[in-house]
C-alpha cells in the first residue's frame, strides 16, 4: 500500500484530470471535481460535499450529479442524516445497508433516500484539530461495506478536500466564509429567517418552529427552502397546531 504523500498526490492528480485544460472556476469548482473523480476513484455512484459552520449554517458546496445533490438537501430538510451525524460526532458515519440499519437510524431519511435507489452511504467529516467544516458523503446504489482499499481512497479525498477548504478560507476576510461557499450557505439563511418568524408567528420553540416548516414541506413534497421563501415573503403563514 503506498505511503499518505503518495495517496495525496495521487488523489490530486485525479482531481486535476477532471480538468485538463486547466480552467478556473474558484473553490466551488474545483470541489465539484473532487465529487466527480471520488466517485470514480472509490468507487461510488455519487459523491456530495456540504459545508457546515459552527453556528449550524448548512449549504450543498459541490456534487457529482443531480442525486447527490438531491440527497444532501433531503438530510438538512429533514434535520438529520449521515451527514448530519458525521459533524456532530467529528467521527465517519458508515452505514453499508440504508433499506435495514439505516431505517432505525434516521426514520425519515433513510426511508426517502432508499427509495431514490440508494444503498449505502458513507459520511467523513472535514475537519482539522477543532475546526469542522463540513462533511464529504459517499453514496452507493448497492448496499455493502466499503473495501479497505475503498475506506483509504475516500478517506484521502476527504484530507485533500480539507486542505483546499481551508486554503481558500484563509483568502478569505475575516468573519466571512470563502468566495463560492459564502453563497452555499446564504441559500439557506432564508430557512432561518423563516424559521424566526415562524417561532414568533405561533409563539412557540425555534426547535418546533423549524419542525413546523419541515413536516410542511414533507406534507406537500415541496424543498424546505421554497417553503421557506413563501413564508418569508408573506405567500405562507403557518397554522397553529390543533392539539
Amino acid at each position: 500500500m503506498s505511503g499518505p504523500d503518495e495517496r495525496i498526490v495521487a488523489v490530486r492528480a485525479l482531481i486535476a484530470a477532471e480538468d485538463p485544460a486547466g480552467v478556473a472556476d474558484g473553490v466551488v469548482g474545483w470541489l465539484r471535481r473532487l465529487c466527480t473523480a471520488a466517485a470514480r476513484a472509490v468507487p461510488a455512484s455519487g459523491v456530495g460535499i456540504s459545508v457546515i459552520s459552527e453556528e449550524g449554517m448548512r449549504g450543498v458546496a459541490a456534487v457529482s450529479d443531480p442525486l447527490s445533490e438531491t440527497l444532501e438537501e433531503l438530510q438538512f430538510a429533514m434535520g438529520e442524516g449521515p451527514c448530519i451525524d458525521a459533524f456532530a460526532s467529528r467521527r465517519p458515519v458508515l452505514e453499508p445497508d440504508l433499506g435495514m440499519g439505516g431505517s432505525a437510524r434516521w426514520l425519515g431519511y433513510a426511508p426517502a433516500a432508499h427509495a431514490q435507489g440508494v444503498g449505502a452511504v458513507f459520511a467523513f467529516p472535514l475537519q482539522v484539530g477543532a475546526a469542522r467544516l463540513g462533511v464529504m458523503d459517499v453514496y452507493r446504489h448497492t448496499s455493502g461495506m466499503l473495501s479497505q482499499e475503498s475506506l483509504v481512497q475516500a478517506l484521502t479525498f476527504a484530507e485533500v478536500a480539507v486542505e483546499r477548504l481551508l486554503d481558500a478560507q484563509g483568502k478569505a476576510v475575516i468573519g466571512q466564509a470563502a468566495e463560492g461557499l459564502d453563497r452555499a450557505l446564504d441559500s439557506h439563511y432564508v430557512i432561518y429567517q423563516a424559521q424566526g418568524m415562524t417561532m414568533v408567528d405561533l409563539g412557540i420553540p425555534l426547535a418546533d418552529a423549524l419542525a413546523r416548516l419541515r413536516a410542511h414541506a414533507y406534507a406537500h413534497d415541496r424543498p424546505l427552502q421554497d417553503i421557506a421563501r413563501d413564508v418569508v415573503a408573506g405567500r405562507l403563514r403557518l397554522e397553529p397546531d390543533p392539539t
